[in-house]
């Protein structure tokens, strides 16, 4: 089983075709399916594309990807291919154009094997939300893969592709990647274009990767990175080679956000894995300090505010008359929309539109939206503060390891499940998972560390340095 790009090329500079790389993940899928990661298998054009990759390798004009097979969430447009968002209300759509990140990919030789469950429209927190049906964790069935990318964290973790790419709007990339023991990064906001991704919040949406190693995870960025045409809110900041980003970083300043090791519900394994990590790195030379961040309690509160309300005005293009779902026995405009989107959309998603066009409307924009606007630029001042003086912060991905199916129902306590994760999407900082722990219950969870504003560099040497030293 190829779990990482290094052995991906190992195996193609001992003899290995392309293509039977390709079949090898093929079999991977079949054997798996009870995990209902793969929505759909692109069977016919990866294999074309593995057959062109082959003859580019004997031409020698290959690229930097070359026999690395990507999954695509399901919300990450693929020209000629079908995307959903994992919805009734898009079921059978076909996309017209290839998004920016996906088509880089293409560009340097990676094949694209298919479309990953996940979340209805990238909202939810276990990927018990796709029209679809639940996705379920490798490591233990019984368990979530965490959301909304779980497709893409359960493919990645149980070896049905090298690599695969989600988004990540409050932590849909780091917190699947804690439930899976796989590395999950989000960017700096504008790092990777939009373009092609369907939006949820588009102040928040970050398209990344989730991988087995560090270094796939800088491999992917690094190519996906940089300024778009097609998306204004890309960043025209020069693009580092975060592949040769080095692990040798000494006399580091660290912070440690205290109020995210003092909170309830954190499980007491976790904790004390980050206390462990902490220790080995004031061992290793860094200065490693508690810092007050008295926002935690008012960070998933502002979080959804201005989420459901982006994604009311997002989702309002989804209205049975355009394109996607619509309801045949509807008569007149009023009607189609309200039965095609009561008949499309399914609860999570209806919930949160509700919420959003409530926040948005006349008499309360100015106490909830304008509110959330004002607390998300103090949330962004007390860090930009942080990084005044230290590299990095480190906590927990998760409070806890991933938890059952069904065994969260309540809408809140599934929000909370984003805790930790949500700050990076706040503060637009980049953000990184990195499978550190191993919990006595038999899962795996993350450490999470969020670097500095376009510092993506420098956040994956130091993870690397992190991984090294777990595996010493």
């Amino acid at each position: 089983m190829l779990r990482t790009y290094a052995q991906v090329k190992e195996a193609i500079s001992s003899g290995d075709t392309v293509v039977s790389i390709f079949d090898g993940y093929l079999s991977a899928i079949k054997s798996n399916e009870h995990l209902n990661a793969f929505l759909e298998v692109f069977e016919e054009t990866g294999r074309a594309q593995a057959v062109l990759v082959d003859q580019k390798i004997k031409d020698g004009t290959v690229g930097k990807l070359a026999g690395m097979v990507i999954g695509l969430k399901d919300n990450l447009c693929y020209k000629g291919h079908k995307v959903s968002a994992s919805s009734k209300i898009l079921v059978g759509f076909e996309s017209l154009f290839t998004g920016t990140a996906v088509q880089r990919l293409l560009d340097e030789d990676a094949i694209i094997i298919g479309r990953l469950n996940c979340d209805e429209f990238a909202m939810g927190s276990s990927n018990e939300n796709s029209a679809f049906g639940p996705v379920l964790n490798p490591i233990n069935n019984k368990f979530v893969p965490g959301g909304s990318s779980g497709g893409s964290a359960s493919a990645v973790a149980s070896g049905m592709c090298t690599a695969a790419l989600g988004s990540d709007t409050g932590g849909s990339i780091r917190q699947p990647a804690s439930f899976t023991g796989t590395v999950g990064l989000k960017p700096t906001y504008g790092r990777v274009s939009r373009y092609g991704l369907i939006a949820y919040a588009s102040s928040f949406d970050q398209i990344g990767p989730l991988t087995n190693n560090v270094e796939d995870a800088a491999l992917l960025l690094e190519i996906m990175a940089g300024s778009d045409e097609f998306d204004s809110t890309t960043s025209t900041n020069n693009v580092e080679a975060y592949s040769e980003a080095s692990d040798n970083i000494q006399n580091l300043k660290i912070a440690v956000i205290q109020e995210s090791l003092d909170m309830d519900g954190l499980d007491p394994e976790v904790k004390e894995k980050i206390n462990s990590v902490i220790d080995k790195l004031k061992a290793d030379g860094h200065q490693v300090d508690p810092v007050s961040f008295p926002y935690l309690d008012y960070m998933v509160p502002t979080y959804y505010v201005l989420t459901t309300a982006e994604a009311s005005s997002n989702l309002s293009r989804f209205d049975g008359v355009h394109f996607g779902y619509r309801n045949e026995e509807a008569k007149g405009v009023e009607e189609t929309y309200k039965k095609s989107r009561s008949e499309g959309f399914g609860p999570e998603v209806q919930r949160r539109i509700m919420a959003g066009t409530f926040v948005l409307s006349h008499g309360y924009y100015d106490a909830y939206y304008t509110k959330g606007q004002k607390v998300r630029r103090v949330l962004q001042n007390r860090t930009n503060e942080i990084f005044k003086k230290y590299d990095f912060i480190i906590l927990p991905t998760t409070p806890t390891t991933a938890f059952e199916l069904d065994a969260v129902s309540d809408p809140i306590s599934m929000y909370l499940q984003d805790i930790y994760t949500v700050h990076a999407n706040l503060s637009g900082n980049p953000a990184i998972s990195l499978p550190l722990g191993n919990h006595s219950n038999g899962m795996p969870f993350g450490i999470q560390v969020i670097g500095d504003h376009f510092k993506e560099k420098e956040m994956l040497g130091f993870s690397k340095q992190l991984t090294k030293a777990e595996d010493k």
